[in-house]
């Protein structure tokens, strides 16, 4: 289909395991020509996910070692427009598909390398970067989760591929985004390291903020505290951690026994909605509402119904309350009743059952297709797509071995692609303006991230606060990061006035809700194409996808989107014990990144056509997209027995978290297997050991050396070995400060800012936006969130107001300068 968003772009695919192929499906869902190149063996990923991930490319066998592959190789590049590979450092040079060869024959071909760690790093460029060593060097399975330190459970292993998820989605909109200035820049090469990308997509658990208010600390976070402070062991059971879960975000079980996730918590109203579905309402008599964005000492009560946590004298009278009333009907009935009172919540799903489920067949974010391996599959859905585009929910299956050879002659008979004859400097984004109409965190995420490359963003929020300071403020601190501020009240005369002549003058729009909220709001597709028919907006929610379903308006977030998915029942091991993954933004970053991709496809579909539209993403697609390993489902598919649950230290023997001597790392060798213990003197005897005998061999064995013997014991070849880290070490050890001047964001694979001139009057530690490294493009570091509403006199002046105009419109209310009189309430 040739009026697809992508449908002129031709990718060569390179890439092999997750990461790569995952960028190839993401472009080819958007409708580029993607051929994958296979080594003369086949693809080394033989399982039914690689050919998910291989829906809509071609394939081509090419022996790169040779001078007739390369050459061949090389000639598809003069023809094509991006490359995508995530080999180890230096192996594409070697193979003479290095960058700078890839330039030599197309100047403005766009490149991207997806290693596991920074290539400049020289502490670990040259690991061998199975998916679990970058997750355990990085820190995901040390400290993750606030249910598993009060249970004393460290470390966790878990089976998610957040590294090449997050590596996909920064590499898809960065190849995006370059392919876009090409006419102004010329083609780039840019490496997305994905332990770099790691830590940025869980940046919002390893925020530190200098003397953090109290307020803000969940009663799990102060639990661990105190025992911390007594010298108490972390040795709570699950059923005992309900007493610290808050009633608004947790799980209650219903009268078919399935659990019910609701997270109804920290926005005004949604504390109410929950109650009177559930016939409380009349409890909301007793309980305390007013003003959050005051210090807690001027607070008139404990807590209020508009901010997270619920006061420790309220909770289990709610709790208790809430657990009786969900008991009274099944999980289903509660979710319809729930969706349509706008009461963010979602029954609890595996992730079988969410790729059976209506709702996510009925809006595409599961497809189904025919493949001639498998038969009929289903599978996840676009993570990112064009709301207009007439193939996005058409899929093909896989390639069959070698199927582009046919058509490869009339390929290499077309003219070779030809400079547009950019050679300026800059940002791929710069000049791009940004209406940003988005809150809490996935939303907000897009708009920080445009302005690391270059956009300028403009925030706008209303007059009254709907979100509470610990999501607006600490969560703000790096979501709204590098934009500009101002208040007004989209529900006035003059807040509608002001909403559509900023309307008329942005390149993008962002926001995320709903289609009925959208709507709401007048930013309907038909009024923005009449206003400016180049006009961009980039739309998430919660349960979106390519086509309407039954849950399409219901309300939910980062937390919800795991439970539906299976995520929750994943990590907890089963639907009688969920838990979030870590614990804050694991979706929502990854949502936000990508409507960043989706973002990126209407950016060059704008470049060609002149047209803008509606670019989508949603967390329900993003859940499935950190289980895309696991996301599919056919007749005489193998069992869902993935490793999951608090106990999991690894998969199997040679994929395994081990105590060393001197603390814990992990082992891969998923390929080597027991040859790789063969060449080791201190482990060769124990090759004739079955599995389960040798892991307990492998665990007595580990234990009597360090982490560093074994890590040059086993040098080379593809092993990994490496110790767990967490990520506040990781964080610490890459911190640079504000105040020293220059960062440096292109060397080592982690790196923090503290930022120690911070307008709050509190220096605060954010990951560095160093996952995407271009070698032409700049990035900038984005400057501090700026204070709700700082900016408003200014926007309404640049907007041709007088200061008369302005001050009338404060005065009544229309638009406001603040929140609250300090930057973070205490």
């Amino acid at each position: 289909m040739q009026n697809r968003p992508l449908s002129h772009v031709r990718v060569l695919d390179f890439g092999h395991f997750l990461a790569g192929p995952l960028v190839g499906m993401m472009l080819a869902d958007l409708g580029a020509e993607v051929i994958r190149i296979d080594p003369p063996g086949g693809p080394k990923w033989k399982d039914p996910a690689f050919d998910m991930l291989s829906r809509g490319k071609r394939a081509l066998t090419l022996d790169l070692k040779t001078a007739d592959g390369c050459d061949t190789a090389l000639d598809l590049v003069r023809r094509a427009d991006v490359v995508i590979e995530n080999f180890r450092p230096g192996v594409m040079e070697r193979l003479g598909l290095g960058p700078g060869a890839l330039r030599q024959v197309n100047a403005d071909i766009v490149s991207l390398s997806l290693p596991g760690f920074a290539s400049t790093d020289p502490e670990l460029a040259g690991l061998a970067a199975w998916e679990a060593v970058i997750a355990a060097r990085t820190g995901q399975f040390t400290d993750m989760g606030l249910n598993r330190r009060l249970m004393g459970i460290n470390p966790s292993f878990t089976p998610l591929g957040l590294a090449s998820a997050y590596g996909a989605a920064f590499g898809a909109m960065s190849v995006l985004f370059a392919l876009a200035a090409r006419p102004r820049m010329g083609g780039d090469h840019i490496e997305v390291p994905l332990a770099s990308a790691l830590l940025e997509g869980l940046v919002y658990n390893c925020e530190q903020i200098e003397d953090y208010p109290d307020r803000y600390k969940s009663p799990r976070e102060l639990e661990l505290e105190r025992r911390a402070s007594q010298g108490l062991p972390n040795n709570l059971s699950f059923a005992e951690l309900s007493e610290f879960l808050d009633p608004f975000y947790r799980t209650y079980s219903c009268a078919d026994g399935r659990g019910f996730y609701i997270v109804s918590c920290s926005i005004v109203n949604h504390p109410q909605r929950v109650l009177e579905v559930l016939g409380l309402g009349d409890l909301l008599k007793e309980l305390p509402d007013f003003d959050v964005y005051v210090d807690q000492a001027d607070w008139p009560a404990e807590w209020a119904l508009r901010s997270y946590p619920v006061g420790a004298g309220d909770r289990r009278r709610l709790a208790d309350a809430m657990k009786a009333a969900f008991l009274t009907r099944p999980a289903h009935e509660w979710e319809e009743l729930f969706g349509a009172a706008k009461a963010p919540a979602t029954a609890q799903r595996s992730t079988a059952e969410w790729l059976s489920d209506p709702h996510a067949l009925a809006s595409g974010l599961v497809v189904e297709l025919d493949d001639p391996r498998h038969g009929r599959m289903r599978q996840m859905g676009n993570v990112a797509w064009l709301a207009d585009d007439p193939g996005a929910m058409d899929k093909t299956a896989g390639p069959q071995r070698d199927d582009f050879r046919d058509v490869l002659s009339g390929v290499l008979a077309e003219p070779p692609r030809m400079p547009m004859g950019g050679e300026s400097k800059g940002r791929w984004l710069d000049g791009l303006k940004v209406l940003d109409l988005t809150n809490v965190i996935a939303g907000p995420t897009i708009g920080s991230t445009l302005v690391r490359f270059g956009a300028r963003v403009t925030l706008v929020q209303p007059v009254r606060p709907s979100v509470d300071p610990w999501n607006a403020v600490v969560f703000g601190l790096h979501a709204q990061r590098g934009k500009e501020s101002v208040l007004f009240n989209l529900r006035s005369e003059q807040g509608q006035e002001v909403l559509w002549r900023m309307v008329a003058e942005a390149d993008v729009i962002t926001m995320n809700g709903t289609d009925q909220q959208r709507d709401a709001l007048g930013l309907n597709e038909a009024r923005l194409k009449e206003i400016n028919p180049r006009l961009i907006l980039v739309q998430l929610d919660a349960w979106g996808g390519p086509r309407r379903g039954p849950k399409s308006d219901h309300l939910g977030y980062d937390d919800l989107a795991q439970a539906a998915t299976g995520v929750m029942t994943r990590f907890g091991g089963g639907p009688e014990t969920p838990e979030e993954h870590a614990h804050f933004g694991t979706i929502d970053a990854l949502t936000g990144h990508c409507a960043c991709v989706a973002l990126g496809a209407a950016l060059e579909r704008l470049r060609v056509t002149g047209k803008g539209g509606v670019a989508r993403a949603s967390l329900a697609a993003a859940g499935e997209m950190i289980q895309a390993q696991f996301m599919y489902d056919f007749e005489g598919r193998p069992a869902f027995d993935e490793p999951s649950g608090r106990e999991v230290r690894g998969w199997g023997p040679f994929y395994r978290c081990y105590a060393a001597a001197d603390g814990w790392m992990f082992f891969a060798a998923p390929t080597e297997r027991k040859a790789a213990l063969s060449q080791v003197p201190d482990v060769a005897d124990l090759v004739g050991k079955d599995d389960t005998e040798l892991e307990a061999a492998l665990a007595e064995r580990f234990a009597q050396k360090p982490v560093a013997d074994w890590m040059h014991a086993f040098d080379g070849g593809s092993v990994g070995i490496t110790p767990l880290g967490s990520l506040h070490d990781t964080r610490d050890a890459g911190l640079q400060f504000e105040s020293d001047g220059r960062i440096d964001i292109s060397k080592a694979t982690f790196r923090a800012v503290r930022h120690d001139q911070h307008p709050m009057g509190r220096w605060v530690d954010l990951v560095a936006p160093n996952a995407v490294r271009p070698e032409k493009a700049g990035i900038t570091i984005p400057g501090p969130a700026p204070k709700y509403g700082q900016d408003t006199r200014e926007i309404l002046a640049r907007l041709g107001y007088t200061n008369e105009e302005i001050g009338h419109m404060i005065e009544s209310s229309a638009a406001a300068e603040s929140w609250s009189d300090k930057y973070l309430p205490e």
